[in-house]
C-alpha cells in the first residue's frame, strides 16, 4: 500500500517568515548598541572634562580679592604668580592674566594673575662723593635706571666719583626713574706743597687753595711774649716743595700771639633740628672758633630731621646753622675764660 508524501512548504516563504520574526530583535540590539556608545562617550567626556565648559572673564582691573571670588564661582583656580609696580593699576589690582580674556577652559583650570604693587615713591639717594661702582649698586638696590654720565674737571673729588646728580638728593622719585650722574675727571697725579711758613693763616689758606693742596690739622700754639704775631704760620708738614698725593693733607702750626698762653680745647656734642617742611632742604652747619671757621655738614636733609655731631672747638666757639642759605640759628658752644690769656705783669723797676 502506497503512502502519499505530505506536500512541502516552499523555502523562500519560510525564510521571509523567519526574518520577519526577528526584525524586532535586530532593532532592539541596534538601540542597545547606540545607547552603550552614547553612555561610553559621555563617561569619557565627564572623566577628562570638557574643553569649553567655562568662558574666562576679564580679571584685569579687578582687585585680587574680587578676582579670586569670581574664580571660585566659576569653578576656576586663581594663582598669584607675580607682583609688579604700575603707574596704571593701583595697589592690589590685577594687571595681567593667563589664559586671556575670552578663552574657553574646563572647570578646575588654573588662571595665572599678575597683581600691581602700585607706585612706589621714595627719596632719591644721595650719590655725591660715591664711586661710580657704588652709585650703580645703590641705584640697582632701589630699582632706578642710570641713564647717562658725563665727566667734568674737579680737583677736590677723585676720578670717577660723583660730583652731581639729577634728580637731586632726597627729591621724590619712583621705581624706574632715570638718573644722570656727573663724574669727576680727578686732580693731577701729584702736586707740590708751597712754603706756608711766615704767612698769615688767611694767606696760607689762599695759597693752599691756589696750589690745590688740602689743609688738614691747624694747631694754634702759644709761644709766649717772644712768639710771632697771632695767626703766623710757624711750621708745616709736609715740607715746602715736596710732591704729595692730591688728596693728602698739609698740617700747619700757627702762633696764637705773643700775649697768649693757651686755649681750652673742648669736645662738644651739637644738634640741629631741621624745620618741618614738605621737601628736603640744603643744610650747612659752620663752626667758628679761635682757629677760624669750617663746615661740619654741607648737604641735604629732610624736613623734621635731627642732625647731631661731636665738634672739637678751640677757645670761644659758635655754631651757625644755615637752611637754604638762610641763617637759621647761632649757638654758642664754648666761651674762653679771659684769665687764661693775660700777659704776665711786668716786673717793678727799682
Amino acid at each position: 500500500m502506497s503512502q502519499t508524501a505530505a506536500p512541502r512548504r516552499p523555502f523562500r516563504p519560510q525564510l521571509r517568515e523567519f526574518l520577519r520574526d526577528r526584525d524586532w530583535v535586530l532593532a532592539l540590539s541596534l538601540a542597545f548598541f547606540v545607547a552603550v556608545v552614547v553612555w561610553f562617550g559621555r563617561s569619557v567626556q565627564d572623566f577628562f572634562g570638557s574643553s569649553g565648559d567655562v568662558l574666562v572673564p576679564a580679571f584685569a582691573g579687578q582687585t585680587y580679592d574680587d578676582a579670586t571670588t569670581e574664580c571660585g564661582q566659576l569653578h576656576l583656580v586663581c594663582n598669584l604668580v607675580a607682583r609688579q609696580p604700575s603707574q596704571q593699576y593701583p595697589l592690589d589690582v590685577v594687571m595681567g592674566q593667563e589664559p586671556a580674556q575670552g578663552s574657553h577652559v574646563r572647570e578646575g583650570r588654573a588662571i595665572s594673575l599678575v597683581v600691581s604693587n602700585g607706585i612706589h615713591i621714595f627719596p632719591m639717594p644721595d650719590l655725591r662723593f660715591e664711586s661710580l661702582r657704588n652709585a650703580r649698586l645703590q641705584l640697582g638696590d632701589v630699582k632706578l635706571d642710570l641713564a647717562d654720565t658725563k665727566t667734568v674737571a674737579n680737583d677736590d673729588i677723585p676720578a670717577n666719583y660723583v660730583v652731581a646728580q639729577e634728580p637731586p638728593p632726597l627729591t621724590s622719585v619712583r621705581e624706574g626713574t632715570s638718573v644722570s650722574l656727573t663724574l669727576s675727571k680727578g686732580p693731577p697725579s701729584n702736586i707740590k706743597v708751597p712754603n706756608f711758613v711766615d704767612m698769615s693763616i688767611d694767606a696760607a689758606r689762599d695759597a693752599a687753595q691756589t696750589a690745590k693742596v688740602h689743609l688738614g690739622q691747624v694747631v694754634w700754639t702759644p709761644f709766649g711774649p717772644d712768639g710771632p704775631a697771632r695767626g703766623t704760620v710757624v711750621r708745616q708738614l709736609p715740607a715746602a716743595g715736596q710732591d704729595i698725593d692730591p688728596f693728602a693733607t698739609a698740617s700747619l702750626q700757627v702762633s696764637a700771639g705773643p700775649t697768649e698762653y693757651g686755649y681750652l680745647v673742648r669736645q662738644v656734642h651739637v644738634t640741629a633740628a631741621i624745620p618741618i617742611r614738605d621737601d628736603s632742604a640744603h643744610v650747612r652747619m659752620q663752626v667758628r672758633d679761635e682757629t677760624g671757621s669750617w663746615n661740619i655738614y654741607d648737604g641735604y636733609a629732610q624736613g623734621g630731621a635731627k642732625l647731631d655731631f661731636t665738634v672739637t672747638a678751640v677757645g670761644t666757639a659758635e655754631l651757625d646753622t644755615y637752611v637754604n642759605n638762610e641763617l637759621l640759628d647761632v649757638a654758642t658752644i664754648g666761651v674762653e675764660p679771659t684769665q687764661l690769656h693775660a700777659a704776665p705783669a711786668p716786673s717793678a723797676r727799682q
